[in-house]
């Protein structure tokens, strides 16, 4: 039975409810005789709810998530591990534990309804409602303050007793209109302004907000006026912060002792302040400040470091020995200190051009505006416009060290990149430079040189040249590790030789991507990273996992003694005490934590995943011994990551399969039992849904293939269904993913669809390059007829839908098939010549690469291989095509070029074929607004039933809707006709 439920409402009013699950959920269930009673529709979207901001206490005592749903205000769930009340708060949102665990801080966000009835009333900005501040105290279960006009909140990272936020400034008193006549300028009361050419316009100065410092456990709280920012130290001893004025008399950078209550003042003086960070030990304290140049007209910031409550010492600023001349220490980087304290890291940067000012005072819309695209730029116009405020903002790393005050500039315009190594305490940083080789990055080839750069002399050397991909250092400094696409290896250089090692040469077998299938070289398996002291470097192949010996003396070992290969498992491992994103898990996966060993002689927790079977789980094992990995759970579902309390031992993750939703579980590293915590969709048990199973064919050319076929509840094998076929490249993996009902940006929604009475058949495309179109032919055509060969899919009744990729293989598909009696392609592309030629809008690039070395396939130029461009072209051989087609193509698509979509519909329109497109107006290549997105879901819908269901088709598809009723109507009235839209139906040829 469940522990009690404290629900605490819009109000935060407190009642008592038992929370029980429907009874209907639990008999809904497949085996049971039962069936939910509805299909899905489209307002199921707003009704089903995510999971989102899960966390566990570092004591593991609590865990907290939010239930989010578009419809619905957030809700914030608290559930206590062993037993007690369960909490739910009402509108809760950004929710955090305190370090010792006994609080949860949170935003509360106005309801929907309310900021939706403001927005009908038109309501400044300013009056919209605002956020609070809510603090729940876990001893007792109760909300002990709730705090109006939030703007921040932050707690310290290792000590759970203080809260520090900041709220909005109060506003000033609205003063009476006779007042406001007084205060207006004579220039605006019609009479002449007086005259003051020798004063200068007041510089704009951003006034601070009040900041309250609370002790949690009494409640206390300590209120400073006009902060601009704050931060505390990591062990949560300090408190820094910035105060700023209009006026800036009280202007300054301040500590704040936290048990004593004493504050000091680092620096005074009227300017910005900046860039707030402390110490590791949470002793010293770095700013930047320009409040010793602020009377210029463009003051120069300086960085300052204070040790304790002493006042704050200048380190760096601009004209410092060793940061080069007309540089100046730049506002656009934080500072911050090596592990050990005794460096500081800050950015520099060139000082501003003067404006150019040819053009003087002319008229702007008489101003010359362009661009000038040369064949020298390194990268093309439109990338170097896109990367503008980011190459305006960049910063070129130098270092200070505290002991002598000597500034070393390490990065500069050749070697712009920077990484720190052993946390920033070693001898020397990593200098990482693509310049050389930017314009290269058109056609999809370039590569890094790398460096080693002295962080006492600035010295570089060049290490490595042309590297593919990213290198990275260990984490003890020795050695810098990457993976070579054209050597299919990895290799190792000792730093202080710089010597370089093909580590990987005898292992037995391949650790690049052997499925991968572009002209592009592979990639790796990806690492785990490395061992404790450098010792060894933790790689994958397909199934393994390897420690080698970054000398290259000692052969690799499998840590897995090769249990991976021989019960074709996917091993991957996985870092329970990783916070955010972590490499490696459930896939490829790439370097581990490379700032963190892995102790050899202690448990390690591997993701496993079976090849063919999809089963997910988890083993353990350890990198030292030659004991084979111990399972610890293996099922046909799929989990999440998993996250292990700090201090104890408590694992959170999720588990899902395409039925059930990947709700909350607790267990422990041992994964021998799950307690499910969270019900996120009790409404499911309301719908009908189905089951997903793996398909296995043939392609043309032999080659096993799987995919995943998806079937409604109730199937009956001896009746036939209508089929929709949705493909990218390879989704097979996918068996257990549980898809929730939402109205996409751009793909058929598959719980919808089975929901429905759809079948749906996701099958894998393996690629031959030069090939791509009779690749995705030879692989999908043939799973399609599989089915098709079992009797229970109607052969009349089958669509196919994709997108981007997706919707180019369809239209490719349908000038070579009529197997499909209605198509949809979204942003498609249609000529690979006018495309190749094109810009990713996005991103500012060129399309070159794409065809030549990654999706497209096509493994060469248009002058090397002109012929594949034509073959693989749908726009060549539209006259062909027979399927009626939807396609969805946005004017600001910044991926697929728009025109894309345009040539291929003027084609069929031109052929007489039934074809529509539809443009969200402003949208990019997948559809953002969630109206879009439901009116998306209902023609795609309206689409497919109308040629696979015999639906009546809606007036958009029989008649279109003209400009001229544009905004008045959106046509999707049904039309009552027995037959299918055509050519002739359309006013057509046929």
């Amino acid at each position: 039975m469940r522990a009690p439920s404290l629900r605490i409402g819009l109000g935060l009013a407190v009642a008592l409810a038992a929370t029980v699950a429907p009874l209907r959920a639990q008999l809904a269930q497949p085996g049971n005789g039962l069936s939910a009673a509805k299909a899905l529709d489209h307002d199921a979207y707003d009704i089903w709810n995510r999971v989102q901001g899960q966390a566990l206490a570092d004591d593991g005592r609590h865990v907290l998530y939010h239930i989010v749903a578009e419809k619905f205000d957030t809700r914030l769930h608290v559930h206590p591990v062993r037993g007690g009340q369960r909490i739910e708060i009402e509108r809760a949102e950004n929710a955090r534990f305190s370090d010792d665990g006994r609080f949860v801080v949170f935003r509360i966000k106005p309801s929907k309804a309310a900021v939706e009835e403001a927005k009908k009333k038109k309501t400044k900005p300013e009056d919209m409602p605002k956020d609070s501040l809510g603090i729940l105290d876990l001893s007792n279960g109760q909300v002990v303050a709730r705090v109006a006009q939030l703007k921040s909140f932050a707690m310290p990272e290792e000590a759970g007793g203080w809260l520090a936020y900041l709220v909005d400034k109060p506003k000033p008193a609205t003063k009476p209109d006779s007042a406001k006549a007084e205060e207006t300028p004579a220039a605006e009361a019609g009479r002449p302004a007086a005259q003051d050419s020798a004063k200068k316009p007041e510089r704009k100065k951003d006034e601070g907000s009040p900041l309250v410092v609370r002790n949690l456990a009494t409640g206390e709280e300590r209120r400073i006026e006009d902060v601009a920012s704050f931060r505390f130290s990591k062990d949560g001893r300090a408190l820094a912060y910035f105060v700023s004025t209009k006026a800036g008399d009280t202007d300054g950078a301040f500590r704040l002792e936290l048990a004593a209550g004493t504050t000091t003042p680092l620096l005074s003086g009227k300017g910005d302040y900046k860039g707030l960070a402390f110490d590791e030990a949470g002793r010293q304290t770095v700013f930047l400040s320009n409040a010793a140049d602020y009377a210029a007209d463009a003051p120069a910031y300086t960085v300052y470091v204070a040790n304790g409550a002493a006042a704050a010492r200048v380190v760096a600023t601009a004209g410092s020995a060793g940061i080069p001349v007309g540089w100046l220490v730049s506002e656009n980087e934080t500072p911050s200190f090596s592990d050990n304290g005794r460096r500081v890291f800050f950015g520099t940067a060139p000082r501003p051009e003067p404006k150019d000012t040819t053009q003087g005072e002319t008229p702007a819309d008489e101003k010359v505006v362009l661009d000038i695209w040369a064949w020298t730029d390194p990268l093309l116009q439109p990338m170097q416009l896109r990367q503008l405020d980011q190459e305006k903002r960049r910063t070129w790393q130098a270092v200070v060290h505290l002991d002598n005050g000597r500034v070393v500039q390490l990065a500069d315009r050749d070697v712009p990149d920077i990484q720190r190594v052993a946390k920033g305490n070693a001898g020397f940083v990593i200098g990482r430079s693509n310049l050389p080789y930017q314009k290269e990055i058109s056609w999809g080839e370039s590569g890094t040189d790398y460096y080693t750069i002295d962080i006492v002399t600035g010295e570089k050397t060049k290490v490595a040249e042309y590297i593919r991909g990213a290198a990275q250092v260990s984490p003890g400094g020795k050695y810098l590790a990457w993976f070579d696409g054209a050597e299919r290896h990895w290799f190792v250089m000792d730093l202080a030789t710089k010597q370089a090692v093909n580590v990987s040469a005898n292992l037995p077998h391949p650790v690049y991507n052997e499925l991968h299938d572009s002209p592009s070289e592979p990639g790796s398996y990806g690492s785990a990273g490395w061992t404790t002291n450098d010792a060894r470097f933790l790689v994958y192949d397909a199934h393994d996992v390897w420690a080698i010996d970054p000398t290259g003396r000692e052969a690799p070992r499998s840590i897995t003694e090769g249990v991976g290969r021989r019960e074709t498992l996917r091993f991957r491992y996985v870092d329970l005490e990783a916070r955010g994103a972590f490499a490696g898990f459930g896939g490829f996966g790439g370097f581990g934590r490379s700032d963190e060993p892995i102790d050899p002689t202690k448990d390690l927790t591997l993701s496993a995943f079976h090849q063919w079977t999809k089963a997910d789980g988890f083993y353990r094992d350890r990198v030292q011994g030659n004991a084979e990995p111990v399972r610890l759970a293996m099922a046909d579902v799929s989990f999440g990551r998993p996250v292990k309390a700090e201090k104890a031992d408590v694992v959170l993750l999720t588990r899902a399969t395409f039925r059930d939703f990947p709700d909350l579980y607790l267990t422990d590293p041992t994964f021998a039992s799950l307690e499910r915590i969270s019900t996120a969709n009790p409404q499911q048990a309301e719908y009908r849904w189905g089951t997903s199973e793996l398909v296995d064919w043939r392609s043309v050319n032999g080659e096993r293939l799987q995919g995943v076929l998806y079937k409604p509840d109730g199937f009956d094998a001896t009746k036939q269904y209508p089929l929709m076929v949705y493909f990218y490249e390879r989704l097979s993996d996918n068996l257990h993913n549980h898809v929730v009902p939402s109205a996409g940006g751009s793909s058929v929604n598959i719980s919808f669809y089975v929901s429905r009475g759809y079948l749906v058949f996701t099958p894998d495309i393996p690629y031959r390059v030069g090939y791509p179109g009779e690749s995705a032919m030879n692989a999908v055509v043939p799973g399609v007829l599989e089915l098709v060969d079992r009797g229970f899919v109607d052969p009349k009744r089958i669509g196919v839908q994709g997108h981007s990729w997706g919707g180019y293989q369809i239209s490719y598909m349908i000038t070579k098939t009529n197997l499909f009696a209605a198509a949809e392609a979204g942003a498609p592309v249609s000529n690979m010549i006018s495309a190749y030629g094109g810009i990713r809008w996005s991103s500012g690039m060129s399309r070159m690469f794409q065809y030549e070395k990654t999706q497209s396939r096509l493994g060469g130029s248009l002058w090397e291989a002109p012929m594949r461009f034509i073959e693989n072209s749908p726009i060549f051989w539209a006259d062909k095509v027979e399927t009626p087609l939807l396609m969805m193509h946005n004017d600001q698509d910044g991926a697929v070029p728009w025109y894309q979509g345009i040539e291929y519909f003027v084609a069929l329109r031109r052929l007489d074929k039934p074809v529509w497109m539809l443009n969200y107006n402003g949208e990019d290549h997948g559809l953002r607004k969630e109206q879009n997105r439901k009116d998306w879901a209902i023609r795609m819908q309206q689409f497919f039933d109308h040629y696979l269901m015999d639906a009546p088709p809606p007036v958009w598809m029989v008649e279109g809707v003209p400009a001229i009723r544009k905004g008045e109507t959106l046509g999707l009235e049904l039309v009552e006709t027995p037959k299918k839209v055509t050519t002739q139906e359309t006013g057509g040829r046929h």
